[in-house]
């Protein structure tokens, strides 16, 4: 059989590159915990290889970044170390050096940045996924040649956590599926712990794949959900704008 004939033939090399970037990662987090002693430091420099990663393999559409999400009402979500949003339509805002302000109509996903896999770290990840999803997302019609776009009902943001690997013996097995974040806001749709493998419920079912090639499944896993999510809502500047009016002094007659 030749090589054209068998499709084993045609990926193998494909799939060697991929875990090679899943064991070059691998390698840059544990560097950054060997040798980084400042905990807050060392986090950030995690976040940084994972966003590093994220903007690799994600098409330009998508910024990839660490920073706040806002809503028009003021409402502001603690701090994510790891923000999927729009690119194109959407500014953000308010923005300082690397702290970005980003709006929520804007955002497909979050990501919390752990050293490991735990039931604390999994409740962490999932309350800030909440202090995302609870933000007001607007949407509003878009002229165009052909007429007018209807508003875009805003998707449900996905939610996830990225980690070296599981604190648990059995990796991600029954102690992680006892510990997941599974209701409404809280909800931990996929994450990666790249010494024990991979997981999410884009399918509605819990999908869990082995360590070995797992990062690029991942990604590509996140990819293809991020695809169907389509483009973001158009928004609402006239309600951010209304949130920093103020009433004119009344002039006496």
């Amino acid at each position: 059989m030749s090589q054209d004939d068998d499709p084993a033939a045609d990926t193998a090399w494909m799939r060697g590159a991929f875990i090679g970037v899943q064991k070059e990662l691998e390698m840059k987090l544990q560097l950054a915990s060997d040798s980084i002693a400042h905990f807050p430091t060392q986090g950030a420099v995690k976040e940084d290889h994972w966003i590093a990663v994220f903007r690799s393999y994600l098409p330009k559409r998508y910024e990839v970044a660490t920073g706040f999400v806002i809503d028009s009402r003021g409402g502001r979500s603690q701090q994510i170390d790891v923000v999927v949003f729009d690119k194109h339509f959407t500014p953000t805002l308010l923005d300082q050096q690397n702290h970005r302000y980003i709006p929520a109509e804007a955002v497909y996903a979050v990501f919390e940045s752990k050293p490991h896999i735990d039931k604390n770290y999994l409740e962490y990840a999932g309350d800030k996924a909440a202090s995302v999803r609870k933000l007001r997302r607007t949407s509003v019609s878009i002229s165009h040649a052909g007429g007018t776009f209807k508003p875009k009902v805003p998707f449900p943001i996905v939610a996830g956590i990225l980690a070296s690997r599981s604190s648990w013996a059995d990796g991600l097995g029954e102690a992680f599926l006892k510990n997941l974040p599974v209701d409404s806001e809280a909800r931990l749709d996929c994450g990666c712990a790249l010494e024990h493998g991979a997981f999410d419920r884009f399918d509605e079912e819990l999908r869990i794949v082995s360590a070995k090639g797992a990062l690029i499944s991942f990604l590509f896993r996140l990819l293809a959900k991020l695809q169907s999510l389509g483009s973001v809502p158009a928004i609402d500047w006239s309600a951010y704008a209304a949130t920093l009016d103020t009433p004119s002094p009344k002039v006496p007659p």
